[in-house]
């Protein structure tokens, strides 16, 4: 059975090579020429744990790399799910752009799952009608499913491996042959169920870990406010059997917790305080650390924002991934407010994305008074005694000097 992946980028591609590295017919498809040219050059397009490994794996299986999409009878679209940032609303169109894209190829009774996670009521609202105008029965001539995909960069084999998975379907046969399907790799628990509760289930765990990040972020503004540790509180607090908060952060960022809660707020605007509000703290957050710099900077007299060194410009820890990445979040403040020049530096982004980012860390730091810890990348605390003398904001509680500041 031959399965056409179309999105080669963060969940597509990992996903492609697992089910090649075990013994399936894959053909990965993506509309960029130079991703695909890559791929096929044995290139991969960005760095994981263990992805060099299972990219070999899958080349050796025999996976194959297009622009074009393929005649199949098992499609999974892994394309891009952004919100309109007016409305708070899932733009679909990338979603309806590959359903159509399948539909010219497609065989009779081919399978297409959607994994690319989607606001509920998605897949009636946009993706069966798109489908019947052009004349197909779902159900006969194609079959619908929603799974959505449950990985996190920095460990996704283990996860796509590991994580329990959900199969909405219309039919549970057609479900369950499904499940089978995804079994080849994953260990886990894969639940069969239907479409709607499929696409609530992945909006809603984002969902949760954004209001419990929110929470923790608001216990640091009222702890800094009184002068009280909000880690330490935290750590007692979590001593509690039914207790675990998360630990606050200069905010949120990557493609679900800070992108997915805005499904909800958008299509039940009356419905979601607590969540609008989580989502409204939590975007606060970079404000927050460029309060912080501030205040450092009048302590000790320190004019020239030059002066401020920001290390890390991914959204999380020991990756590349910058999508939504509260450092960028913090430089676009900045930049609003006509504040230039402050140095920026990760040693995983290989890119220039920003201005005066450096590219070698020992002049980064030499040429930074005040380093604001945005990431703990591994990176750091392996050359942590390099900025002992500096004045550091730490926003990632990863330092235990004593004149270091935190958030």
């Amino acid at each position: 059975m031959a399965i056409n992946v179309i999105g080669l980028g963060y969940i597509g591609l990992p996903t492609a090579l697992m089910f090649a590295k075990n013994g399936l017919k894959v053909i990965g498809t993506d509309f960029d020429q130079e991703l695909v040219n890559n791929l096929k050059e044995g290139k991969l397009t960005f760095e994981e744990d263990g992805l060099k490994e299972l990219f070999q794996g899958a080349l050796s299986s025999g996976i194959e790399f297009t622009t074009e999409y393929q005649k199949a009878h098992t499609y999974i679209l892994a394309v891009p799910t952004p919100y309109i940032k007016e409305s708070k609303k899932l733009d679909p169109k990338y979603v309806i752009s590959a359903v159509n894209s399948v539909l010219n190829v497609c065989e009779t009774g081919a399978v297409i799952i959607i994994e690319s996670t989607i606001s509920p009521g998605t897949t009636d609202k946009y993706i069966r009608p798109e489908i019947e105008k052009r004349g197909y029965i779902i159900g006969e001539d194609v079959h619908l499913l929603h799974a959505p995909e449950r990985i996190i960069p920095g460990d996704m084999i283990y996860e796509l491996e590991n994580n329990s998975r959900t199969i909405g379907a219309d039919n549970l046969e057609i479900g369950g042959k499904i499940r089978g399907l995804y079994s080849k790799f994953c260990k886990a628990d894969i639940v069969v169920t239907d479409i709607r509760s499929a696409e609530m289930s992945k909006v809603v765990e984002n969902t949760y870990r954004d209001i419990n990040i929110a929470f923790a972020n608001e216990l640091a503004k009222i702890c800094r406010t009184d002068n009280m540790d909000v880690y330490e509180i935290i750590k007692i607090a979590n001593k509690h059997p039914r207790v675990n908060i998360l630990q606050p952060g200069p905010g949120v960022g990557g493609h679900c917790i800070s992108v997915d809660p805005w499904f909800l707020v958008g299509d039940y605007p009356d419905l979601t305080n607590l969540i609008l509000t989580a989502r409204k703290i939590n975007d606060s957050m970079p404000r927050h650390v460029l309060s912080r710099i501030r205040d450092i900077m009048r302590e000790h007299g320190i004019k020239d924002i030059s002066k401020v060194g920001l290390y890390g410009l991914s959204y999380k820890e020991d990756v590349e991934d910058t999508r939504e990445s509260p450092t960028l979040q913090l430089l676009k403040r900045m930049e609003d407010h006509l504040a230039f020049g402050v140095k920026v530096y990760d040693p995983h982004v290989k890119e220039r994305i920003a201005d005066h980012q450096f590219m070698n860390f020992e002049d980064f730091i030499n040429e930074s008074e005040i380093i604001v810890i945005m990431v703990g990348h591994t990176h750091l605390k392996e050359n942590i005694d390099k900025i002992k003398n500096k004045l550091v904001l730490d926003t990632k509680n990863i330092l235990d000097y004593n004149h270091t500041y935190k958030l």
